[in-house]
Parts: C-alpha cells; sequence; structure tokens
C-alpha cells in the first residue's frame, strides 16, 4: 500500500472512532483531502484509492491540477479566501465554495456561475475566534449574509466554515460548538442547512463531536506542506 493510501486509511478510521464516540454515522462525514502545493501526482494517487473531493486554495495551481485530472471526474471544492478577480474561474470550475464571507464575493460567484453546470455550493465562513487577521464574517451578522445570499439562483447555501484559532486538549471543541449553535440558530430562522465544514489534521476528532459534516485533511494525507521554495510548512492553522 502506498504512503498516501495508508494516510487515507488511517484518517479514515481516525474519522470513523470519532463519530463512534459521538454516536454519529461516519457515513455523514465527508473527508475533503486538501491537496493545496501538491502536485497533481499526489492527487491522482489519492484518487485510486477512492478519494473523490479535494481542496485546494491556490487557484492557479488549482486550475492546473483540474485540467490536469480533468478525465478523472473529482469534485473539486475551494476553500482559500477569495478575492474579486477570483471569483469567475472558481465559479466556472469548482463544485463548492467553503470561504465566502462577503455578499459582493457571492453575488460575483453567482453571477459567473455558467448556466450549464449545477448551483454552486457554497458556505460562509464564520470568524469565531474574532482574530482581525484571520478571513470569516462576524457571528452578528451572519444572519443577514445568509438570507442575501440564499436569495442567490446560482448559488445553494450549503452551510458554514470556520478556520478556528489553534487549541489543545477540550478547549478545540469550543469554536466548533459556536459554529454549530450558529447553524442551529439559521435553521431555526428557516434556513436548510446540511454542512458543517469544520476540522483538520489535528482536530478533526473535536470538530467531528460537535457535528461537523466535513472535516478538511491535508497534513495527515500528503504529510507536511511544501511551498514552491520546497520550504516546509506544517503549522497549527493548515489544513
Amino acid at each position: 500500500m502506498t504512503t498516501i493510501a495508508s494516510a487515507l486509511t488511517s484518517v479514515k478510521r481516525r474519522i470513523a472512532a470519532a463519530a463512534e464516540a459521538a454516536h454519529r454515522s461516519p457515513d455523514d462525514i465527508q473527508l475533503l483531502a486538501v491537496s493545496k502545493t501538491w502536485p497533481a501526482a499526489a492527487v491522482a494517487e489519492a484518487a485510486r484509492t477512492g478519494q473523490r473531493a479535494f481542496g485546494e486554495s491556490y487557484l492557479q495551481e488549482a486550475l492546473d491540477k483540474i485540467e490536469a485530472l480533468r478525465a478523472l471526474a473529482l469534485e473539486w471544492h475551494f476553500i482559500g479566501p477569495i478575492q474579486r478577480n477570483k471569483t469567475r474561474p472558481i465559479a466556472e470550475n469548482f463544485a463548492w465554495a467553503h470561504s465566502v464571507d462577503r455578499l459582493n464575493i457571492a453575488q460575483r460567484l453567482n453571477d459567473a456561475r455558467p448556466p450549464a453546470l449545477p448551483p454552486l455550493n457554497v458556505c460562509l465562513q464564520v470568524n469565531v475566534s474574532g482574530e482581525a487577521t484571520k478571513s470569516g464574517v462576524d457571528p452578528e451578522t451572519l444572519p443577514a449574509l445568509a438570507r442575501a445570499v440564499a436569495a442567490l439562483p446560482r448559488l445553494t447555501l450549503r452551510g458554514l466554515m470556520t478556520i478556528p484559532r489553534p487549541a489543545a486538549g477540550a478547549a478545540q471543541r469550543a469554536p466548533f460548538q459556536q459554529l454549530r449553535q450558529l447553524r442551529e440558530s439559521l435553521m431555526r430562522q428557516g434556513f436548510s442547512l446540511d454542512t458543517l465544514s469544520m476540522g483538520m489534521s489535528s482536530d478533526l476528532d473535536a470538530a467531528v463531536a460537535e457535528g461537523a459534516t466535513i472535516v478538511r485533511v491535508g497534513t495527515a494525507i500528503f504529510g507536511a506542506r511544501q511551498r514552491e521554495d520546497n520550504q516546509r510548512i506544517d503549522n497549527g492553522s493548515t489544513p
């Protein structure tokens, strides 16, 4: 078994164990393999094990991989910050955008989504930790943004996403609990939301315990990430 294949098996076992501990079905939790900075060959290797959904943050790198692997019919999720000049290629090439945090970005994605494709699945990124350096809508303004995004015809609002401040032990669960409670509040207001995109390599167990439906895992599958200059990067804020 290859390194990536064995790592995927280990991550799936970890998800299953966390789900069992939380009295949940592992089938209710989707593994999103975060392949940013890794080449198309690594994605293809993961795909040979049956992994279909992949997350990318760097647009041009992602577009190159999407084109190279088009024959595999993979499901691509954009999980990085979305700038205005990125909205059209994201709308045209991805099935999901997890990091929508402003109405003008949502409107541009909606307007650029090709009619021949199904509506783009979106999550609203919420800054639950209140970090000034981190993207995401404030919890207080989330309902207004959700109402506006839900009204856009070429988008489907699926749920919420967060990247909390790194924490250890029991403290990992608090931001995930807050995101779950925000989704529950929106659902009481009439929104139909089935997705909580939360949890990465270091904290997926806590996220599953609090109801994650998509966990975004990169390092535990592909290893410590590499920049183009081959400098290793691997810290608590990476998937």
